[in-house]
């Protein structure tokens, strides 16, 4: 799941559900291949992509990058909690950290972020989503480096363990490298959709990346239909998880238009780097480069098919056109919701049960010797700290606290 933060104000969204996906795809044993039968077929409780391997013109990759990815995010989580130090910036008559024997790893008040997690100042100190600085502040890198953060502890936990389930699988089957241009480039597409769509709060997470994966899952099956087996089968179960986790993004303070954005860039790219050879290639090259066999006649099939060629073209000029015209739009400072007056209920849609305002939060502040005062606009609360040198990362931690 992919996170925005108003002041600190982060919602309980999914995303996780892409974890709940257990996707069966048995690829066509070449025919008068008999060695296909002594080997058992996976537990449907594990999605078997990996048995594309069989034949020979296929290689398993030992997955090193996911496990590596998953480390890499973990780690910058707890760099990110010791900079943020919740009982050194806690304050008198504020609400207190959660669970404060861990010390200076304790998390933010659950009213300032009920995932567990540092405040949103520590966020974007630490390289956040956004917009402003991204297009005032001429620091584009945080279109990358908010992929690596996490709002909180149960935002990090969702997203490692769909990253893990999804990525591993696609690791083995086409190597670290092809899967970790997919979790980046779809990682920076969901990051510029976000910021054109979501520019008044920060947004971190890996949820656009973890998008692209699935994107790329679907693409891969779409253009390497005539391998698979059981594929309708399979393209049903990956549009369902698909869809039940976009439909997830429309709570509150969960950033649809990062998963939206990642998605699509997956979904093309796939097209792209994910393309294999048709299965009457494969077959016809594999009858005969067994050992034993006598030399066949040269091969009469093309290695892919004219729909093969024609989405991969299609899809890489999109793709780049899409990637030009998005980041141009951004650097020139374009609010897409100007220009589409409906796109914001793509994520969020208001109900009885919640609104979807994302403005950020103000507070009239006062300092009168040690005693801080603040008034929340929004909702006319005033309340007084005992605070003799409030910084302004404290005073916006006190301010959300007030107005949530």
């Amino acid at each position: 799941m992919r996170k925005h933060s108003t002041n600190g104000t982060y919602g309980t969204g999914g995303g996780g559900a892409g974890a709940r996906g257990e996707i069966e795809i048995n690829v066509q044993p070449p025919v008068g291949d008999t060695s296909a039968a002594v080997h058992p077929t996976p537990s449907p409780s594990v999605p078997p992509r990996g048995v594309k391997g069989r034949g020979r013109q296929y290689k398993s990759h030992s997955p090193w990058l996911v496990p590596v990815m998953v480390v890499a995010n973990i780690v910058l989580f707890l760099i990110t909690m010791y900079v943020n130090d919740c009982p050194k910036h806690s304050v008198t008559g504020g609400s207190p950290c959660v669970a404060r024997f861990l010390g200076r790893f304790s998390f933010q008040p659950t009213k300032e972020n009920p995932l567990l997690g540092p405040s949103s100042s520590t966020l974007q100190k630490m390289g956040a989503l956004d917009v402003d600085k991204v297009v005032h502040g001429h620091q584009g890198w945080r279109l990358i480096s908010c992929i690596w953060l996490h709002a909180g502890l149960v935002h990090i936990l969702a997203n490692m363990l769909c990253l893990l389930l999804i990525g591993i699988r696609l690791e083995q089957e086409f190597g670290f490298f092809k899967v970790g241009l997919v979790y980046m480039i779809s990682g920076l597409g969901g990051s510029v959709l976000s910021a054109l769509f979501i520019q008044s709060s920060i947004s971190v997470g890996a949820s656009g990346a973890l998008f692209g994966l699935l994107g790329a899952m679907l693409s891969e099956l779409l253009t390497n239909w005539t391998i698979y087996a059981n594929k309708c089968a399979a393209l049903m179960t990956l549009i369902f998880v698909i869809v039940l986790n976009l439909a997830i993004g429309i709570l509150p303070r969960v950033d649809n238009f990062a998963h939206l954005g990642g998605f699509i860039s997956g979904f093309l790219l796939g097209f792209v780097v994910l393309i294999r050879p048709q299965f009457g290639w494969v077959n016809q090259k594999y009858q005969y480069t067994r050992p034993g066999s006598l030399p066949g006649p040269a091969s009469t099939r093309s290695k892919h098919n004219a729909c093969q060629y024609v989405l991969w073209i299609a899809a890489a000029v999109v793709l780049i056109i899409g990637f030009v015209v998005a980041m141009v739009m951004l650097f020139r400072g374009v609010n897409g919701n100007d220009h589409c007056s409906w796109c914001h209920y793509l994520s969020c849609v208001p109900t009885s049960k919640w609104k979807c305002n994302s403005s950020p939060v103000y507070c009239e502040s006062s300092q009168d010797g040690d005693i801080l005062s603040l008034i929340c606009q929004g909702n006319g609360r005033a309340r007084n700290y005992t605070m003799p040198n409030a910084t302004d990362s404290q005073i916006r931690g006190l301010c959300t606290q007030l107005c949530t």
